[in-house]
């Protein structure tokens, strides 16, 4: 269903989540451009109603507030049409006087089939140049090449049925409570209805994930290959494999299995490397050997790292030796990251790539051309992302496209980056907001529909294409990435290649690419969905990949059949030589990466909805108790972390879920939500050789105390960008912008300085310099308008009674007595928000707890904390572990 009338002028839509790679079915009901609160959609096979935090929050993130509305030039607001004419003016003379090689483009997992397809089509096949690359080579990269290795093909080979159906169920690398919710619930879900499954989380932290772990194998960081090779070796020395598979369906065994004999000699040299003691790891070999249905889940833990290719073939090794693959409840299945990661890969979105899963090879270079009726077909793969960058920096690319990414953040050595941009003639970016660190950047920026205006397809971690369908009008002159592409390829003289008047139009295209001269030898084959009209197309329920002929309603899993895509048509045993990543000498500790629970990405979206940004409200860094004594680092006190590459400045959270010697920062803090807190500006440039995907896991690094002189926190109604101080870090309340801050020299000075920067009103004040202790607030005709506090110890992290007063019209004469105390003496205090979709404070569950509610079943029902999305259960139950009697905990 696409979009049909409910009631008088309202409407309902169905279409799929912009976040992370579930794929989750979206239902909105609007009019007239105004939307209700959005739900999960109830027949969507991906999340069959259920939305975590973050979509069920979509709805507050539509407001046209710091959308980019119109084209500029070098920060002037131009038109469409002299925008367009100078991007492609430029492409034809860097073409003329340098090839097609100084030409680059960098895209995202973000962008929809439809924009893919085309922004490679002119790449690839018009302009003649293979550089181009996208944010998925940070994400899933490594993924891709082991699966070709081993399938021939990069084919994921279950689906989300698997993880339910399994009885053994292993996450490796994946916080999935946290990064993939939804898929975390239903995971829980089919352990609560059969206790006895088994789940293995392998991680070097205690994650939220851990929660429902029957076995928590907290390895050494880049340690995993080992741990998988040391597998294979034990299965084979057991005879835990299955020998028919073997035979008939695979090859190159023995090599396979002599590396992984050589460097795993025995159990205990194995627990050794691997940092865990023995008796976990015979216990997980055990469990692994004995379960015929067994799924291992892999995520960033291991794509994400300098040897991320033969992390995956090594698991992917032992489930090829015991023929788990094609089966209900036996898959290794590697879980994306972004909405759109697959769609990419579908279309040849990386360098190494063409369209429809096709290759450089000279047969596919050749069909592709003659697909396309192509005049200038690349003829090699291109720079992938960080070498692409680096030939920025080298003034070897003279025009760089970007589309919907913020590299300037995501990217390794993100401040090399930022410098590289600056050698570049002539930088595009096409994004929906205005500011970003990439858009203060760029020389010309495009402004692109966003979600709710674009409309086209996604494909997710199971193979599952779903729509993404328009329920709004796009503000200002933003128009679809499609769109800009196609006029920029007329302009370059390839009207006829590029006449799309719809989605549909190229979403046929695609389809009956994917099909052509295929007769099986491919994978990817949606022929079946070629020929649709526009009102099939608009209607097109969520399906799996292939869509053929043999499989017209779609595939659940691959190589159910014993058939592969190699050329033999068995599947390869890779040989892994697994060694641990190199951490070079930039410090004594090793700085892993990943996200929060409630952002994504560089929170250019999650960062406008208030309630995403109460749960984790500034950049951190996770460190062990033992760690933080040895350098006189408290908890909640600001760390500077470092090296030579350059510094951010977090808030410590001290946390015995680290291990030794390491600490962890999230990556979603930018230059617009924080002063210095960029982590990708400490991160190196290693790389797998294979993939060209960065090692984001493992960075050294230094970490010591930073000396506040003072902390405090702003409210305003209106966004007041760079604070000028030492720390600050920003988010949104329903009405307004929130600050923390902190400082050294005096507090005053720098109150003066916020003051000058706020409109003229009436100001009420209080101030004793001896603790740095300064309250002030800013009233216009009766309504508040700022509120400014600070002291050398307090952070006033109770403020949820003024963020609520900014909702009044006038400030009643009691609550103006209580201004500058910040609450009133009766208001209870929530504290630190654990359930996001029901606003549950920490104290509140506290409260509860002490009230008899001992459990989280029983808080969920007393408070309604934890029964929607699910992801704040770790939480509460870690609530409920510390602060129920003690009877009742044993009970």
């Amino acid at each position: 269903m696409g979009t049909v009338i409910t009631s008088q002028h309202l409407q309902q839509t169905e279409t799929t989540c912009p976040y992370c790679g579930v794929g989750c079915g979206v239902t909105v009901q609007h009019r007239d451009n105004a939307v209700e609160p959005v739900s999960g959609t109830d027949n969507h096979p991906a999340n069959f109603g259920r939305l975590c935090v973050k979509g069920s929050s979509l709805h507050e993130t539509l407001s046209d507030e710091g959308r980019l509305l119109f084209p500029t030039m070098n920060g002037k607001r131009t038109s469409w049409d002299s925008a367009l004419s100078l991007i492609s003016d430029k492409i034809q003379q860097v073409l003329l006087t340098h090839g097609p090689e100084a030409i680059a483009f960098y895209g995202a997992g973000q962008m929809l089939t439809e924009d893919y397809y085309v922004a490679n089509k002119l790449m690839k096949g018009f302009i003649g140049s293979s550089n181009m690359d996208t944010n998925s080579r940070l994400c899933m990269a490594s993924a891709v090449v082991s699966h070709k290795r081993a399938y021939g093909s990069d084919t994921v080979a279950g689906c989300y049925e698997d993880l339910e159906q399994a009885d053994l169920l292993i996450l490796v690398g994946s916080n999935a409570a946290w990064a993939h919710p939804i898929v975390y619930q239903r995971i829980v879900a089919a352990k609560t209805a059969r206790p006895d499954m088994k789940i293995v989380v392998i991680d070097p932290r205690r994650t939220a994930t851990c929660d429902i772990a029957d076995l928590h194998l907290a390895i050494r960081p880049g340690s995993d290959a080992y741990l998988f090779c040391a597998l294979l070796a034990y299965l084979v020395e057991c005879n835990r494999v299955d020998h028919g598979f073997i035979v008939r369906h695979t090859e190159g065994l023995g090599e396979a299995l002599t590396a992984a004999r050589d460097a795993c000699v025995s159990l205990q040299e194995t627990a050794e490397i691997l940092d865990i003691d023995s008796q976990s790891l015979s216990t997980f070999f055990h469990w692994f050997a004995d379960t015929p249905r067994t799924v291992t889940v892999y995520s960033q833990g291991i794509n994400q790292s300098s040897s991320g290719s033969d992390k995956g073939n090594a698991i992917i090794n032992v489930h090829l030796a015991t023929g788990r693959i094609g089966k209900p409840g036996a898959a290794p299945f590697s879980i994306t990251g972004q909405p759109n990661a697959m769609g990419g890969r579908e279309v040849g979105g990386l360098a190494n790539q063409l369209a429809a899963h096709m290759d450089f090879t000279p047969a596919d270079r050749d069909r592709v051309r003659r697909f396309w009726n192509a005049p200038r077909m690349a003829e090699r793969p291109g720079l992938k992302a960080v070498d692409l960058f680096q030939a920025v920096r080298r003034g070897e690319i003279k025009f760089l496209w970007i589309m919907s990414t913020n590299p300037l953040v995501s990217m390794p050595d993100a401040d090399a980056v930022k410098e590289a941009l600056q050698h570049c003639e002539l930088v595009v970016l096409s994004d929906c907001m205005a500011n970003t660190d990439t858009a203060a950047a760029a020389h010309v920026l495009l402004p692109a529909s966003s979600w709710g205006e674009k409309n086209g397809t996604v494909t997710n971690s199971e193979r599952r294409i779903s729509r993404q369908r328009s329920f709004l009008s796009a503000p200002g002159e933003s128009m679809p990435d499609w769109w800009a592409i196609c006029e920029v390829a007329r302009r370059l003289g390839f009207e006829d290649a590029f006449r799309y008047e719809h989605p549909a139009d190229i979403f046929d295209e695609h389809a009956r690419l994917s099909a052509f001269e295929n007769k099986g030898r491919r994978d990817f084959d949606i022929g079946g969905l070629a020929g649709m009209t526009r009102e099939q197309y608009d209607a097109m329920a969520p399906i799996q990949w292939p869509v053929n002929d043999q499989y017209p309603e779609g595939r659940a899993r691959f190589f159910s059949d014993g058939h592969f895509f190699t050329e033999s048509g068995k599947a390869r045993f890779v040989t892994v030589m697994p060694e641990l990543p190199q951490v070079r000498t930039e410090g004594d500790l090793i700085m892993n990466t990943g996200r929060v629970r409630d952002h994504w990405h560089t929170m250019t979206r999650t960062g406008k909805a208030p309630r995403l940004a109460q749960h984790i409200s500034e950049p951190y860094a996770d460190i062990h108790p033992a760690d933080a004594a040895a350098r006189n680092i408290v908890h909640d006190q600001l760390v500077e972390v470092s090296n030579h590459r350059g510094r951010i400045l977090v808030r410590a959270q001290l946390s015995d879920a680290q291990r030794r010697g390491e600490i962890f920062v999230p990556m979603h803090w930018t230059s617009r939500y924080s002063g210095l807190a960029r982590m990708g500006t400490l991160i190196g440039e290693w790389r797998d050789p294979l993939s060209g995907q960065p090692e984001l896991k493992v960075t050294g690094v230094s970490a010591a105390p930073f000396k506040a002189d003072w902390q405090g926190m702003i409210l305003t109604r209106d966004d007041l960008g760079d604070l000028q101080c030492d720390y600050w870090a920003s988010g949104v309340f329903r009405d307004g912008f929130f600050y923390e801050t902190a400082g050294q020299g005096s507090a005053a000075d720098w109150v003066d300085s916020i003051a000058s920067r706020l409109p003229e009103g009436d100001w009420l004040y209080f101030s004793d310099s001896r603790e740095q202790h300064v309250r002030r607030i800013l009233l216009q005709q009766g309504r508040l308008v700022a509120v400014v506090f600070t002291h050398q110890d307090t952070r006033f992290t109770t403020r949820q009674w003024l963020m609520e007063r900014f909702q009044d019209d006038q400030i009643s004469r009691e609550d103006r007595r209580a201004l500058l105390p910040g609450v009133p003496a009766n208001r209870p205090d929530c504290g630190a928000i654990v359930c996001s979709c029901f606003q549950v404070g920490d104290k509140d569950i506290i409260n509860a707890i002490a009230a008899g509610a001992t459990s989280a079943a029983e808080l969920g029902k007393a408070l309604k904390c934890g029964t929607n999305c699910g992801s704040c259960l770790p939480e509460i139950k870690a609530l409920v572990a510390k602060h129920a009697p003690v009877m009742e905990k044993s009970a």
